[in-house]
């Protein structure tokens, strides 16, 4: 039945460059559509080509601004619908507020929660997302989720500058599993920092875990933010003896606030990211953007085809 539909692809306006990339991929072209702010800042979202009896495939990640790109890949998702497309799947490879999934103080909201129920507010076939800040995500969404992995394109892109002796660091104990599929690939040892967090854009190091002494560290997380997170196990590393050739690799490289300033101050020999978000220039920073077209286009592809995508997905 799959096959039998029309495949189409949208993109919203947060990463228009990786939704061209994917359609490059797959051999068709963008679909046309009309997203525009009102000057009192409503969006107005319109569809600009028949998708009736289409299997449409959204890709917006919500990066930031988030609230606008979460709000603008609802209305996609509402004009398609209206415009009687057959299914609908949302692919956003970087997903805002997956860090807010439980209460701290037992006051605050789940911001995770939120936003995936506002996903849930037209009908998705399924959505697909990269490397989510935790697999728990899951739980969250109302439609079924492919929760792909950016590693082995990521670990592929490092191979060529692997370190000698080097080995992969979890910054804290979150990124404990995301580092033991970093380690696997690369077949290095893995070491945990223990980290406790003073406020949202600082955090202090308890412990590390693990033999870095004379060793290449290689700091591996889904995503950097402000930095506070790497810098601090950068700092903890060196301090106990690790090798000052530091690589970093991160799936969503947001680099906001003093992110920039922060990792500039490191040795920092490479800085491997994906294109998941839009990257901007940051002479300052050895950073190396890596495609996620193909992984993405793979998935539509199979998705589409009613393949299974066993191979691309996170296995906890």
């Amino acid at each position: 039945m799959g096959a039998a539909m029309k495949l189409t692809l949208v993109t919203g306006t947060a990463n228009p460059a990786l939704g061209e990339s994917v359609c490059q991929i797959l051999g068709l072209p963008p679909a046309a559509r009309d997203i525009r702010a009102f000057p009192d800042g409503e969006l107005r979202v319109e569809i600009g080509e028949s998708v009736r009896g289409h299997d449409v495939y959204l890709l917006q990640p919500t990066g930031p601004p988030v609230e606008r790109h979460l709000l603008e890949l609802v209305l996609l998702t509402d004009a398609c619908h209206r415009a009687g497309a057959a299914r609908v799947t949302a692919i956003v490879p970087y997903f805002g507020y997956a860090r807010q999934d439980r209460r701290a103080t037992g006051r605050e909201a789940v911001g995770a929660r939120v936003a995936a129920d506002i996903l849930a507010i037209r009908p998705l076939a399924r959505l697909v997302a990269v490397d989510l800040h935790t697999a728990a995500l899951e739980g969250f969404f109302g439609a079924p989720l492919e929760h792909l992995t950016a590693v082995p394109v990521l670990a592929e892109a490092l191979r060529p500058e692997r370190p000698e002796g080097g080995v992969v660091v979890a910054p804290d104990a979150g990124a404990a599993k995301l580092a033991e599929r970093y380690a696997r690939a690369l077949h290095f040892p893995v070491a945990i920092v223990q980290k406790a967090r003073v406020s949202d854009t600082e955090v202090s190091v308890r412990s590390i875990s693990g033999e870095v002494r004379g060793r290449a560290p290689v700091i591996v997380d889904d995503m950097i933010s402000t930095g506070g997170t790497v810098a601090a196990a950068a700092t903890a590393l060196l301090e106990a003896g690790c090798r000052p050739e530091l690589t970093v690799v991160t799936t969503h490289g947001l680099f906001v606030g003093p992110a920039v300033e922060r990792l500039g101050a490191l040795p920092l020999g490479h800085l491997f990211v994906t294109d998941s978000i839009p990257q901007t220039v940051a002479p300052e920073l050895p950073r190396r953007v890596v495609g996620l077209g193909g992984l993405l286009a793979d998935a539509v592809s199979r998705l589409h085809s009613q393949q299974s995508l066993g191979d691309l997905l996170v296995h906890e």
